[in-house]
């Protein structure tokens, strides 16, 4: 079955599905010292493991899920900037927030427009009831973020077949 996924509008910039032709951006963005150190090293060495990645991670993600990690650009230029989405992922009972940005395009905003409007897509269209975040207890630009779109701090948390401690956010949106 194939869905279309819908993009998301916000004033500066736009999320939409990733296509195999992005694979220079994830490319660029997975090997990004920040992602590498933050989120880890995904073995993204070439622009075919880019695309693979694309294909077994963000494609299939839309293909089960109706959802998934979007592309962000710039609306001014049509620059990918970077990744902001809904994620089901194994271990979690709730839907998470993900994103991630290219170094130059922080500090701007727009990590902080993508994820209010996923957010606000996963409350109004997708109608989930509730919204998790999850990051190293040392990501404080993460922490930040997940603060300033309203996700509190919940508990920490190891994921399935990992050993590090994460800490858990999490947004309610229904009772």
């Amino acid at each position: 079955m194939t869905h279309k996924i819908a993009s998301i509008a916000a004033p500066n910039l736009t999320l939409r599905a990733f296509t195999l032709d992005d694979a220079p951006f994830v490319f660029e963005l997975l090997n990004d010292p920040d992602w590498i150190r933050f989120i880890g090293d995904r073995g993204i060495r070439t622009h075919d493991d880019a695309r693979r990645q694309i294909s077994e991670k963000y494609l299939a993600g839309y293909a089960r899920d109706g959802f998934g990690l979007m592309l962000a650009s710039r609306n001014a230029d049509r620059a990918p900037v970077g990744m902001c989405g809904l994620i089901r992922r194994e271990g979690l009972d709730d839907v998470d927030i993900g994103f991630a940005f290219l170094a130059k395009y922080r500090g701007q905003g727009l990590a902080s427009e993508a994820a209010h409007a996923a957010l606000a897509y996963g409350r109004e269209v997708l109608m989930l009831r509730r919204v998790v975040g999850i990051t190293l207890p040392t990501n404080t630009p993460s922490i930040a973020l997940l603060e300033k779109i309203g996700l509190r701090f919940e508990s920490h948390i190891i994921m399935p077949n990992d050993s590090e401690t994460l800490a858990l956010y999490g947004i309610n949106f229904r009772d």
